[in-house]
């Protein structure tokens, strides 16, 4: 009798195996992407940061800030304590992303673009992105392979800077999600690439539809913002100097 029930046992767990792990699986692709923004990361931006375009990358980063920041496809990135996180804002509130669905162009950039980069960054190529496949193991690597292998002629522009955000610093930064989306919809229409990417805007309310795009025109990096973009780009020039400066050191 034992015996039998041993059997039955074995054969319900197998069943349920067999189809709990197709659901399991399929719970995990769909949970992959940008969690609810709502995680302090540690890190504070009281005003809207310099961004300087990663040469031959539609990356940006901040070079006048002491963390490992970026800005790409139309939200930023940020990598502190072993996590990724994303915001439409420049200064959160951030979502965590999982390393599977972080974009692969974020992934590329090189170790010397990290402003504070983690122990085990030391002894690799500054020039080279970061050995990521050694970091989050053979089943990460599996599922991005040939993350860094890609066609340099064939990167595509950078998204501009949503640098509306300048004049919202301090005690204007908007803290309530329906104003920040709301401000991001009439200042920004760009349209992402990246799936993760747009499905965060859509999540978010960030996504509008094409009938609308242009009924708002956005102050930034079209008509009058680009002259305050110029003033901008002199200072990301000076940055990259003090890039150059920065390498001799090494």
């Amino acid at each position: 009798m034992q015996k039998s029930i041993l059997v039955v046992s074995l054969l319900v767990g197998s069943l349920m195996g067999a189809v709990m792990g197709p659901m399991t699986a399929a719970v995990a692709q769909v949970s992959i992407g940008i969690g609810l923004p709502n995680v302090s990361i540690g890190i504070n931006v009281p005003v809207y940061p310099r961004l300087v375009q990663v040469p031959n990358y539609p990356v940006y980063y901040a070079p006048g800030l002491a963390s490992n920041y970026f800005f790409y496809d139309g939200l930023y990135w940020v990598y502190q304590a072993d996590n990724w996180y994303a915001s439409s804002w420049y200064n959160g509130p951030w979502g965590v992303v999982g390393p599977e669905a972080v974009p692969l162009y974020v992934l590329r950039v090189p170790v010397r673009y990290y402003r504070d980069p983690p122990a085990y960054f030391r002894g690799w190529r500054s020039e080279a992105p970061p050995h990521w496949g050694d970091h989050w193991g053979r089943d990460w690597q599996e599922r991005r392979r040939g993350w860094d292998r890609w066609d340099r002629n064939a990167a595509p522009h950078a998204a501009p800077r949503p640098v509306y955000q300048r004049q919202y610093s301090g005690d204007r930064y908007p803290r309530a999600d329906v104003q920040r989306h709301d401000l991001h919809n009439r200042n920004y229409p760009y349209q992402p690439r990246e799936a993760v990417v747009r499905q965060h805007y859509q999540e978010q309310g960030l996504q509008r539809a094409p009938q609308q795009r242009g009924q708002n025109k956005p102050a930034q990096d079209h008509g009058r913002g680009k002259g305050k973009d110029k003033d901008h780009d002199k200072g990301d020039d000076r940055g990259k100097g003090e890039d150059r400066g920065q390498d001799r050191r090494k």
